[in-house]
């Protein structure tokens, strides 16, 4: 993947991909609209100020926006109880012009997360999270797809990254990024290698990984050393850390300096993975809009 004459990895850059992704969703809803249509609809429900949520749901907002998709607040104190996220859930999940129902996360500790998303519609579920949806995407069936995951084989796609038969190494196995990232590679006929953790000579092994995907969730984990020469690195960690200028900076699980010099494709952070899941959450509500009116294809 590295040409002999490339010094440093070509960047995957998520701006131009996102940005291609919206403006085909917005003009198809704009072809919809045209026919007489209603708008694709997305509620939101944000609990507590955790700032870094706070962003996240403008940019979210920003893009039903640019989109044409109404999207729909529902906001509530960190101490609100269990039973009027569920009610607000409830009344959702029976509201015909909402196609969507995201649920920002992190929640307060007192909140049981788990009940919480069980409670969304699996049909409303643009976050890809419900058992229903996880069990078709590991069935290899369409459905609402977690959109990391779906971000990530967007971007492999876009910058023409071989996956069939290549060796694809995977650290991180939650649900919301590493098992369904696994299984999505596998479909397109990699071999998929899931590492954590507790994984023997972790190093060695991502050192033989043609695709390496890193959603470990400890910053600047991964350095050069764990880089097959050539190899595209996709990674999916933000942390905000302190550098030594006493400046606080935004880093991934990779050292990108280091295995920059590596690496044939890398994704940095910020710019990268981040930029390509609101793109998809756009996505998912837009095939959800879809199946609910009967216009998919």
């Amino acid at each position: 993947m590295i040409s002999q004459n490339q010094e440093v990895a070509k960047l995957i850059d998520g701006k131009p991909v996102s940005k291609k992704i919206k403006d085909e969703l917005t003009e198809k809803v704009s072809k919809y609209l045209a026919a007489g249509h209603r708008n694709p609809g997305l509620a939101v429900i944000l609990i507590g100020e955790n700032p870094a949520s706070e962003i996240y749901v403008k940019n979210k907002i920003l893009a039903c926006k640019q989109i044409g998709i109404e999207s729909h607040m529902h906001r509530f104190p960190g101490d609100v109880q269990t039973k009027t996220v569920l009610d607000c859930i409830k009344e959702l999940n029976a509201n015909e012009k909402i196609d969507g129902i995201l649920v920002q996360l992190p929640l307060p500790s007192h909140l049981p997360t788990e009940e919480i998303l069980l409670a969304v519609s699996h049909h409303k579920d643009v976050d890809g999270l419900h058992p229903y949806n996880l069990g078709f995407l590991f069935a290899g069936k369409p459905a609402l797809q977690p959109c990391t995951p779906r971000g990530i084989m967007a971007l492999l796609e876009a910058y023409e990254v071989p996956i069939k038969g290549k060796h694809a190494v995977v650290i991180g196995r939650s649900n919301l990024v590493g098992k369904p990232i696994a299984a999505l590679l596998l479909q397109k006929d990699a071999t998929v290698t899931s590492c954590h953790s507790k994984s023997v000579d972790l190093e060695g092994i991502c050192r033989t990984a043609d695709i390496l995907v890193v959603a470990a969730g400890r910053a600047k984990m991964v350095g050069a050393s764990w880089i097959k020469p050539g190899a595209c690195v996709i990674d999916v960690g933000t942390h905000h850390i302190q550098g030594d200028d006493g400046e606080k900076h935004i880093c991934g699980d990779v050292k990108f300096e280091e295995v920059q010099k590596v690496a044939g494709l890398i994704t940095p952070v910020p710019g990268g993975v981040g930029k390509m899941t609101v793109a998809m959450l756009m996505a998912n509500t837009i095939f959800a809009y879809e199946q609910t009116l009967g216009l998919a294809h």
